[in-house]
């Protein structure tokens, strides 16, 4: 398995004070928040200092839908260490030093990591949630959900060969080459951004996008863990994946775990009512 799309680093995140991460590359700063039911998965230390760890989306009103390699390095590195996990659908969020009163932040109730979840190709079951109170998400509508199955019923139509999805998250921008080491462009405050990428493949549990920036795509980074990649099913915006991995330097390839899989189904049936 590629490495995974979180702050999983938070060797990086602490290296100067709790890391940072990569995002959205070759994309945009969604400037009229077309995107607000996509929000960061923060973590807050014991000195009042927030930090993003990785995106996800608002399925419920009380439903953050996220990557469960997120939830897991949380509960079981971050929890004990006395970090507590919030959500903010602000945009942009300062972090760090920058840490503001006036950034809205929603406390988590409940960090729920799919207890399929595991280290197989085949189904990683790296799905998780985050629930939250339904008073702090109002005015925030949900992401719609797609019914079981549908890409699979639309790749028999031959409906993704030119399909085209998009990826929204917080962390790092572009990665930067020439004139010495490469790095990621970072910002702070970060902003929510999306890109767009388009098809690669498809097998049960996965959807793969290229995210090859000489072929016009955009795509994800580190950072992006849990964040949708929306797809547009008769004119209805619809989160059909969500940002998993890929790979290290962000212009390849954007591996995303369905939710019309049926194992992503069956774990997010216990939280909402699905299409």
């Amino acid at each position: 398995m590629l490495n995974t799309r979180g702050f999983l680093a938070l060797a990086f995140v602490l290296l100067f004070a709790v890391s940072g991460a990569k995002a959205i590359t070759y994309g945009f700063i969604d400037e009229n928040n077309t995107y607000s039911n996509t929000g960061a998965f923060l973590i807050k230390l014991p000195d009042g200092r927030i930090y993003p760890i990785c995106t996800g989306t608002l399925i419920s009103p009380t439903v953050f839908l996220t990557a469960s390699h997120c939830t897991a390095y949380f509960t079981a590195e971050l929890e004990p260490a006395g970090y507590r996990a919030y959500v903010s659908f602000d945009n942009p969020i300062p972090f760090g030093e920058l840490t503001t009163n006036r950034t809205k932040i929603i406390a988590v109730n409940q960090v729920v990591t799919n207890p399929g979840y595991n280290q197989s190709q085949s189904d990683t079951g790296d799905i998780a949630v985050l629930l939250v109170s339904d008073r702090d998400t109002r005015g925030i509508t949900p992401a719609k959900l797609p019914t079981a199955n549908l890409l699979d019923q639309l790749a028999a139509r031959n409906g993704l060969e030119n399909s085209v999805y998009t990826n929204v998250g917080y962390g790092l921008q572009n990665r930067v080459v020439g004139g010495g080491v490469p790095y990621f462009q970072d910002r702070n405050p970060i902003p929510r951004m999306y890109s767009f990428s388009t098809f690669n493949a498809l097998n049960n549990t996965f959807l793969r996008l290229s995210q090859n920036p000489s072929t016009g795509n955009g795509g994800t980074c580190f950072g992006d863990s849990g964040g949708p990649n929306f797809f547009d099913v008769n004119g209805v915006r619809t989160l059909i994946a969500i940002t998993i991995t890929g790979d290290a330097v962000c212009r390849s390839t954007n591996t995303t775990y369905r939710t019309d899989s049926s194992s992503a189904r069956a774990f997010l049936s216990g939280y909402v009512s699905l299409p």
